[in-house]
């Protein structure tokens, strides 16, 4: 037996080892680093999602959307709302379901009807020119300012200052539509 050789030979798998063993503990910590960027990533992470039209670039996180994104959802449903005619405020009134909360979609859909109906009725139209959107992020609404014109026969019979609220909630990576209703103190 060549005691020098049997020697170096362990020698050799010691130092074999030491490396692997090296080895290993640098991947373990890989592993635990990449699992705490993991955790610390779960809850910041914005979701980018697009609105009926593009005006500004928005984010949306886990429960709430930017300012940005709550004036242009607010001026689509303002418009999807307010500016209707007998011709179209039957696929209008399908669009804005389509966005409506599923606790409010009854309630909304009865309303939006009877709207129709008597819009149909006195062959009106109403027109919206917003002039103003206060977006609030904690609320997740925006309060919609504007000039609401109706005419009845072609003939304009108001032309007055209006104020809507509009809220909304933000869930399964869409908005919903929560409130769509007047306000008072219509001036900004």
């Amino acid at each position: 037996m060549d005691f020098d050789r049997l020697s170096g030979d362990l020698k050799e798998l010691r130092r074999r080892n030491r490396g692997l063993a090296l080895t290993v503990g640098g991947l373990a910590l890989g592993q635990v680093l990449s699992l705490a960027v993991i955790l610390n990533l779960l809850g910041s992470v914005r979701t980018l999602v697009v609105p009926p039209s593009i005006n500004k670039s928005f984010w949306v996180e886990r429960d709430k959307a930017s300012a940005e994104y709550l004036e242009q959802m607010g001026s689509f449903i303002a418009w999807l709302v307010l500016d209707v005619s007998p011709a179209s405020i039957d696929w209008k009134k399908d669009v804005l379901l389509g966005y409506v909360e599923p606790e409010q979609h009854g309630a909304l859909k009865t309303r939006q009807e009877l709207e129709a109906k008597r819009l149909k009725r006195i062959n009106a139209s109403t027109a919206f020119m917003p002039q103003q959107l206060v977006p609030s992020e904690d609320a997740q609404s925006v309060v919609v300012r504007g000039r609401l014109r109706t005419l009845v026969n072609a003939q304009e019979t108001s032309n007055e200052l209006k104020a809507y609220l509009i809220a909304f909630s933000y869930a399964g990576g869409r908005m919903h539509l929560k409130t769509f209703k007047e306000v008072p103190n219509a001036a900004p």
